[in-house]
């Protein structure tokens, strides 16, 4: 039978291992938000996450027509994300100044990642002495980081660099790496899922982690003296839910170890495979959005970047049929065949957001889900790859901010609306006010 109501920050310890818990009923948290996005009490904690593409996008593929509610048909790269149309919407019109050259020259890639949530131009350098400015997620991370276990979680498919020149005279830190904790320190993304999870996780010591894959144990098995000890105050209903969580857990255990064998096979004599990390960029991607979820099902953190792939990758995508580089096809010369190819890459990325859509919008929270209290923001700091614009920049924006975001539609912006002020207007939905942000005038009108 539930008892007193529990903290929402109650986790499960053991031998070294600490886990954050899904939000139960026995925790009495609630949806709404007052008036003025502000918090009640006891509300459900507004969460933020940036998911980044690179070079841009196949504009022709991505724009859905004229302002107002969604069209019943969305554009081919939008397509698969049919089952959550009215979870997210399209901004048109929105522009990243500091990504453009302002006389710096070549070096569109560098500056379209550096820029992006940090608003600030990058110092032209590829030597040591970087500079471009702090994120919009580390400026969430500075103010908010104190109420949960994780400040923030920097996530990618591809290693962030910390030196070497990359771009046209930059170096390759600034195309790497989305969060920037201060001007001069990049936060860089863990791509291991397994490591991912540990964190997550909290599993204890080198020593335990490795005395645990040797037996095969799970992390729950390191907990389960406080899970019993938890459950039996729960309700049957809150009981079934940390049933699903546990399961969920065990089931993402099981994957990454299966991830860490992939094609071994196939390595030479003696090589191993990095645990951990898919051979199939689809489940890499699949595994990091589940880790992501988790961390937002568990309140371990309310802050993420998630950079699918570098900016300027040339990464292929021979299991959807195309078997060029990405950036040498992103010089498309309006070639029909090159605009096709990078429209199936942008339809790739776009059905691995779906998938972390709908995996969000699955996990209830409070008389809601866990979209219904996220904002994600899904976009590229380049518009079209060949002209490497950085103005009418191709940016979705999903979930539902606790109730303080209107779904479902396309806004259009007027020509050069700063992109910074989309970073502001989330900022003030997490609480975070009276914020200056690069080149920001303000809240972005017309989301409520």
């Amino acid at each position: 039978m539930k008892t007193d109501l529990i903290p929402r920050r109650t986790v499960l310890k053991g031998l070294g291992a600490v886990m954050a818990l899904p939000w139960l009923e026995a925790m009495g948290l609630q949806t709404g938000w007052a008036a003025g996005n502000t918090p009640a009490k006891n509300a459900a904690p507004n969460r933020m996450a940036f998911l980044y593409v690179p070079n841009g996008v196949n504009m022709d593929g991505w724009r859905v027509g004229a302002e107002g509610a969604l069209p019943s048909k969305l554009p081919p790269i939008l397509a698969p994300l049919a089952n959550v149309s009215k979870d997210f919407s399209i901004l048109t019109g929105l522009a990243a100044d500091k990504a453009r050259s302002h006389g710096d020259g070549g070096g569109d890639h560098a500056r379209a990642m550096s820029a992006f949530l940090t608003g600030a131009q990058p110092r032209k350098t590829d030597g040591a002495n970087i500079r471009a400015g702090i994120s919009a997620d580390q400026m969430a991370a500075s103010r908010i980081g104190d109420r949960t276990r994780l400040a923030s979680l920097e996530i990618g498919t591809e290693a962030s660099k910390l030196a070497g020149g990359c771009d046209s005279g930059y170096s390759c830190i600034y195309q790497s790496n989305i969060a920037w904790r201060s001007a001069t320190q990049p936060m860089p993304k863990e791509v291991n899922p397994k490591l991912i999870f540990e964190r997550l996780f909290g599993a204890g010591s080198d020593l335990e982690r490795q005395r645990r894959d040797a037996q095969r144990k799970s992390v729950l098995d390191a907990v389960r003296e406080d899970y019993r000890e938890l459950n039996v105050r729960l309700g049957v209903e809150d009981q079934r839910k940390l049933d699903e969580y546990f399961t969920a857990v065990r089931e993402m255990e099981q994957r990454i170890a299966k991830s860490g064998t992939d094609g071994q096979s196939k390595l030479p004599v003696g090589a191993m495979a990095p645990k951990g990390i898919p051979e199939s960029y689809a489940e890499h991607l699949r595994l990091l959005a589940d880790l992501m979820v988790l961390a937002f099902q568990t309140d371990t953190t309310r802050v993420a970047t998630f950079v699918l792939a570098n900016e300027g990758s040339n990464r292929s995508y021979p299991f959807i049929g195309v078997r060029d580089g990405h950036h040498s096809i992103s010089h498309h010369g309006h070639d029909p065949v090159k605009l096709s190819k990078i429209q199936d890459i942008n339809v790739f990325h776009a059905t691995q957001l779906a998938y972390l859509l709908e995996r969000l919008k699955s996990v209830k929270e409070g008389d809601g889900n866990l979209l219904d209290h996220s904002m994600i923001v899904y976009g590229s700091g380049n518009g079209d790859g060949d002209r490497h614009n950085h103005d009418d920049l191709p940016i979705l924006l999903a979930g539902h901010g606790c109730g303080t975001i209107k779904q479902g539609r396309h806004i259009v912006y007027s020509k050069e609306t700063p992109l910074n002020n989309l970073w502001v207007s989330m900022l003030n939905r997490m609480d975070i006010r009276d914020v200056q942000f690069g080149d920001s005038t303000g809240e972005l009108k017309k989301l409520s």
